[in-house]
């Protein structure tokens, strides 16, 4: 991979050099000057022409008859029609590089809400029914709602909590979604070694992770689909609306229950040899949504519809903050006129004759 950046930049420095080096250029399409090369390669193709065809004619034909056919042609004509080619092509180029040039400095203001993200990594999220087709776990449907999440959010902070029977922060509040995404991808049941559905840490540590927050404007989305073991989910869940933190509960499951896969294949199961089921503690995430003033959505499938819960709920609900300002530099797009330059070249050639007009008998 090194090799092929260092392959890159040699190929690219030259023109990077030249149309970089002043701090007042920026160029906005880097991958098109690779057809830049173009330009040398037509100036060769044009030289080769030229001189064959030039060696063909005095094949084909003596001295004096050349001298005749070829009457009236204008080297110098057919010279500046090439030039007008390889100005008008290289000009085109720099266009879809998108240059600039010349910026202002501009104030822009971050608005929006914290949000942190409880995922819940136990084993009974491998279970495959978040698809029809049986071929999607529980968690890699959530892991791909939440990066659908993560391409819709603009502005707002968010943080992502992974639990199963402990629970830590995987990514704390950031505003850089790209750093956010990473962090979502590393996330699976073999993160959190302690087995179990622990909501309650899974709370407490999402309020932690508002920790050095100043802002009022604060949510939780939980996703789960199993039982609080610990038994300290209600009253994680008052310490939230102490905090004014709303949580957005998201249950996974069926009311049956689901059996846990086992490493090994089959399913999961107990010393009697009964296969382990894992069932959604709804009563309990009602509450939580309820007591904190945020909502419970049911998933029987394990389709996590993260896009409604955050426009119809946390945004809806929730009033934006300023998140912070910072200067950023407004460039000036210069491209309309190189482009303008290119199509006027290309425009121009096939106007121009490559032999000259004759001039007819003078009248007395």
């Amino acid at each position: 991979m090194e090799r092929l950046s260092n392959m890159r930049a040699l190929l690219l420095g030259p023109p990077l050099l030249l149309l970089t080096g002043c701090d007042d250029v920026l160029v906005g399409s880097t991958e098109s000057l690779w057809l830049l090369w173009l330009v040398p390669a037509i100036f060769a193709f044009y030289v080769y022409a030229f001189r064959t065809k030039t060696r063909l004619l005095r094949r084909f034909a003596s001295a004096e008859m050349l001298e005749r056919l070829t009457a009236g042609v204008s080297r110098s004509r057919q010279y500046a029609k090439a030039t007008l080619v390889v100005l008008g092509l290289a000009a085109a180029v720099l266009a879809l590089a998108e240059l600039r040039y010349g910026f202002t400095w501009e104030e822009v203001t971050r608005e929006g809400v914290d949000i942190v993200v409880a995922l819940d990594v136990s084993d009974s999220m491998l279970v495959e029914d978040a698809e029809s087709g049986g071929k999607l776990s529980r968690l890699e449907r959530a892991k791909r709602e939440i990066a659908d999440l993560l391409r819709l959010m603009e502005g707002d902070r968010i943080g992502l909590v992974a639990f199963a029977g402990a629970a830590f922060v995987e990514c704390p509040l950031t505003l850089d979604y790209g750093a956010a995404e990473i962090f979502l991808s590393a996330i699976d049941t073999e993160l959190i070694p302690v087995k179990g559905t622990a909501i309650g840490d899974a709370l407490r540590t999402s309020i932690e992770a508002f920790e050095g927050s100043s802002h009022k404007s604060k949510a939780i989305i939980l996703i789960t689909d199993g039982e609080d073991h610990s038994g300290a989910a209600l009253q994680a869940a008052q310490e939230a609306t102490l905090a004014g933190i709303r949580v957005f509960a998201i249950g996974i499951g069926r009311d049956e229950g689901s059996p846990i896969p086992a490493k090994g294949g089959g399913f999961r199961r107990d010393r009697q040899g009964d296969i382990i089921l894992s069932k959604l503690d709804e009563t309990t995430l009602q509450k939580i949504a309820l007591d904190t003033s945020g909502r419970y959505v049911r998933s029987v499938t394990g389709d996590v519809d993260l896009e409604q819960i955050y426009s119809q709920g946390i945004k809806a609900t929730l009033e934006d903050e300023e998140l912070g300002s910072k200067r950023r530099k407004r460039w000036e797009e210069r491209y309309q006129w190189i482009l303008g330059l290119a199509l006027l070249a290309l425009m121009l050639e096939p106007l121009i004759p490559e032999r000259h007009r004759k001039r007819g008998p003078a009248h007395v």
